[in-house]
């Protein structure tokens, strides 16, 4: 486990899980089953993946994103990680700051994280991060958009502008306000085989990536983060996404249409080599 930097620095700043990437092989089973099994459907398609040999879909969680992507030419870091872990699994966690460019400073400055993917332009700033020494498996990115008379709220509005989903807000933000009777609500990182430490994780991306704590959680805007200790014979990697869900008969309908598609388990239902738990959004959100 890396250490920790202590809270010297920038302080926490509040944060929104705003996406969270997944990587498979087959893009159509992927977008049969979650759009099928959620009740939701594709807000976007992003042709600018292509240049990584990848292709991809957004899939509308009310105002937050889960992105599928699949490599479609030999040679890509998600085909490799497809390679190492045997199948499918998470990919990427997204997040969305007030700053995006302060913390990205911060963590060169101090040595903590190098960018390999990111821009500035027209006031949003992305940033990518090397996900080697980082816990949990998956690859960072931290991101910001400006605070405008037109958006003056980009982490409390949950149908803000997200640059993922392209340039036509409208157009998106109809889909997510259509699906907003579901919720990103609980994530949970499996630490690599021996780590055991799971609030040091959390403490780690905390200093780095300034996502306040609440105990040994993440605490976004939005939703909790959290790890669970390193499996033997196990990769690290996502271990499970939980969605908030409002009404008895919605959250009935996502179980009888995963029974349907042969995910659902005992608990939980398996979909692109992720567990996912649902609950009603009126009760207590479970990891």
């Amino acid at each position: 486990m890396p250490p920790s930097f202590g809270n010297a620095g920038l302080d926490p700043a509040t944060t929104r899980l705003r996406q969270i990437a997944l990587v498979v092989k087959d893009l159509d089973r992927a977008r049969e089953v979650l759009t099928k099994v959620l009740g939701t459907e594709v807000v976007f398609e992003d042709p600018g993946v292509a240049k990584w040999g990848l292709k991809n879909i957004l899939i509308a969680i009310g105002g937050d994103i889960i992105e599928v992507v699949a490599p479609f030419e030999p040679g890509t870091t998600a085909g490799r990680l497809l390679e190492k872990r045997g199948g499918d699994g998470g990919y990427m966690i997204i997040m969305q700051t007030l700053d995006a460019a302060k913390r990205r400073q911060y963590i060169l400055d101090k040595g903590l994280s190098k960018v390999i993917w990111g821009y500035d332009r027209d006031g949003i700033t992305a940033a990518q991060y090397h996900p080697k020494g980082i816990p949990g498996g998956m690859m960072p990115e931290l991101d910001s958009h400006p605070t405008t008379p037109s958006n003056p709220s980009p982490l409390t509005d949950p149908f803000s502008p997200w640059h993922a989903c392209g340039k036509d807000h409208t157009a998106y933000s109809a889909l997510m306000k259509k699906y907003s009777d579901i919720h990103l609500s609980g994530v949970l990182l499996r630490l690599a085989p021996g780590q055991t430490d799971t609030e040091a994780a959390s403490r780690y991306w905390q200093d780095t990536f300034g996502v306040g704590m609440s105990r040994d959680l993440l605490a976004f805007t939005n939703a909790r983060m959290g790890f669970v200790r390193g499996v033997e014979g196990r990769s690290e990697g996502l271990e499970s996404i939980t969605i908030g869900v409002d009404g008895v008969g919605r959250l009935e309908g996502i179980w009888e249409k995963a029974r349907r598609e042969g995910v659902a388990r005992e608990g939980y239902v398996e979909m692109c080599g992720v567990k996912w738990f649902f609950h009603n959004a009126g009760g207590r959100s479970k990891l």
